[in-house]
């Protein structure tokens, strides 16, 4: 005998089919427009009818038919992630974890697909150049870019909305939205403590000098010690060895270091190795202080390290959050960049 509801024939279903939307439609006992305007999002369905049409999906386990939902929303429901980085420095850096992880949980509440792209050489800025005009996602996201990345142009030039995690270098003529945080402010902070702990002879190990970030963490430091010998400056590339042969460096030019602000909490670790390898006593000797305050990485410190905040997971968080207002077209105003505030986090090391 056929199944019926309220009177009304329900298609009979196998166990292997695939439910359609004019089954949930005849479970609901609403037009398959409605089912539609419910599936896809759309808006002027009363709740009661709502209410039957998400009953009636569960019950026979629909699922949409993503191209035809893409037809409909004129969305593909996918973002794309774009890590200017080789692949060992995106599986080696706390920071790009915690960066992914803030992205990932805020897409996934959007019900959105992330599609990640990281870049092992030039050659590969073409093969993503292509794939994003290609058309095959709604947005992208884009960090850790260097100052001679075509990556921006590229993305522009694909006509794809986009969010950048961190400041654009001043060359930069795009008008790109992005989220940062207070890097010349945390690092104008980390500075002052070292000084209010009566340190005269404070050193800074800086990062990649084609990276905003870096710079502007540098130019924090030269805030507050203007007159810096540049013999206390030195150099890495944000990575735990890069840190240690820094701070070796810095020991052979100026032996008298009594303090150094680290431009990332893994150079800090490194640095604080080298310390050690050298009998330097952290803090008596040398105060330390870094900036990111990874909790994988100040768990590993010893003595426990002094470091700058920023919220990393909350600002892919915001980069995602930033995106869906580009996507939003009823937000004529676009998305504006956000910076987010910093804070010391003061421990052992200084």
């Amino acid at each position: 005998m056929p199944r019926t509801r309220q009177g009304v024939p329900l298609p009979e279903q196998t166990t292997t089919s695939r439910p359609t939307l004019e089954a949930v439609a005849a479970r609901a006992g609403v037009s398959r427009a409605t089912v539609s305007r419910v599936v896809n999002g759309g808006a002027g369905v009363r709740q009661p009818l709502v209410d039957k049409v998400l009953q009636a999906v569960a019950e026979l386990g629909y699922v949409p038919n993503h191209a035809a939902r893409s037809l409909v929303t004129q969305r593909h429901g996918t973002v794309a992630v774009i890590i200017a980085e080789p692949e060992f420095r995106v599986f080696s850096d706390p920071f790009f974890e915690q960066q992914l992880r803030g992205i990932s949980r805020e897409l996934t509440a959007h019900d959105i697909q992330l599609v990640l792209l990281w870049v092992e050489s030039v050659a590969d800025h073409e093969r993503i150049g292509r794939y994003l005009a290609a058309g095959h996602v709604d947005g992208a996201l884009a960090f850790s870019l260097h100052s001679d990345d075509r990556l921006p142009s590229l993305i522009a030039r694909s006509r794809v909305p986009a969010v950048f995690g961190g400041r654009p270098g001043l060359g930069s003529d795009l008008d790109v939205p992005f989220v940062d945080c207070d890097n010349r402010g945390g690092a104008r902070e980390a500075v002052r403590h070292l000084v209010a702990l009566d340190r005269h002879a404070i050193a800074h190990i800086a990062g990649p000098r084609d990276q905003t970030s870096s710079l502007d963490r540098l130019a924090g430091y030269y805030d507050v010690l203007l007159d810096a010998d540049p013999a206390l400056l030195s150099q890495g590339d944000f990575t735990e060895e890069s840190g240690a042969r820094a701070m070796a460096e810095l020991l052979d030019r100026r032996p008298d270091v009594d303090g150094v602000f680290v431009s990332n909490d893994l150079m800090a670790l490194g640095a604080l190795r080298t310390l050690r390898e050298r009998g330097r006593r952290v803090p008596d000797d040398v105060a330390v202080v870094g900036f990111d305050d990874m909790d994988s990485v100040v768990l590993k410190s010893d003595p426990a390290l002094t470091t700058v905040h920023q919220d990393v997971e909350g600002m892919g968080r915001l980069m995602v959050k930033l995106l869906m207002r580009l996507l939003d077209k009823t937000h004529d105003s676009g998305a504006a960049s956000l910076i987010t505030p910093t804070e010391l986090v003061r421990r052992a090391s200084a």
